[in-house]
């Protein structure tokens, strides 16, 4: 995934940014992530819908856990591959990346309604958000999806998750990441399997990105990196620290 970069002094964002994580990744008794913990700290729950995790009893439970911290709920629709935990990518056509995001986001909304929620946005989970975010046709299925359900899109400035957004007429909701690195080229370093992040850097890049700093990809390149939320990882061993760190300096 790449965004389009350039060295300098990034924009700062406007409005209150607000704090998102990835949650509801479990199936059955096995559950990934500190979703109890960090809903006490985030304003918005990207919440899997079953293909890559999240079976009907987890969103259930995910849902009702976010109705009682006031958190919003978005869906977050991945690759059917449980087995590679969407992270592996798939040949797809239009018609069914459409269809997919369709049906999940579809089996979340019966929650919702159960717990007095309404759908907030769209985020695609792994694959599924990289192969999106460098393909404009694909795109352009999971925009409509997010018009038929009249909800926002969350994905990375700059890449075809912006373009699709802005020419089809769908909120696009730019992300930062603190717990993944960036490439020169503003790509995500994606591994497939979380490690910690510190949570002192974690803050740092947001202090800096708030303040209109750059942040900085592995090799010291300076990215312009335009956000209006934060993603933190809910399946790291220390996410709740991540996501507390960058509360603090968001406030």
């Amino acid at each position: 995934m790449q965004t389009n970069v350039t060295p300098g002094t990034s924009p700062r964002p406007e409005g209150r940014v607000l704090l998102n994580s990835d949650m509801g990744e479990g199936l059955g008794l096995h559950e990934f992530g500190n979703d109890e913990e960090l809903m006490r700290v985030i304003d918005v729950a990207n919440v899997a819908c079953g293909f890559h995790a999240g079976d009907p009893d987890v969103m259930n439970r995910t849902v009702a856990l976010a109705a009682e911290h006031g958190v919003a709920v978005g869906s977050h629709p991945g690759l059917p591959d449980v087995v590679g935990f969407g992270r592996r990518r798939m040949v797809l056509s239009p018609d069914e990346v459409e269809s997919i995001i369709l049906y999940q986001t579809g089996a979340l909304t019966a929650f919702l309604g159960k717990h007095g929620l309404s759908l907030n946005h769209i985020k695609p989970h792994g694959a599924l958000y990289g192969m999106l975010a460098g393909d404009e046709e694909l795109m352009q299925a999971a925009a409509g999806a997010a018009l038929q359900y009249g909800v926002p899109f969350y994905g990375l400035a700059g890449t075809a998750h912006e373009k699709v957004c802005r020419a089809m007429g769908v909120e696009f909701v730019p992300e930062l990441y603190v717990d993944l690195n960036y490439g020169p080229a503003g790509e995500l370093l994606i591994q497939r399997r979380p490690v910690p992040t510190d949570p002192a850097a974690a803050a740092e890049r947001v202090s800096r990105a708030l303040a209109g700093e750059p942040v900085l990809a592995v090799d010291g390149t300076e990215l312009d990196i335009p956000f209006r939320s934060i993603c933190v990882h809910s399946d790291a061993p220390n996410s709740t620290a991540v996501a507390s760190a960058v509360r603090a300096v968001l406030g």
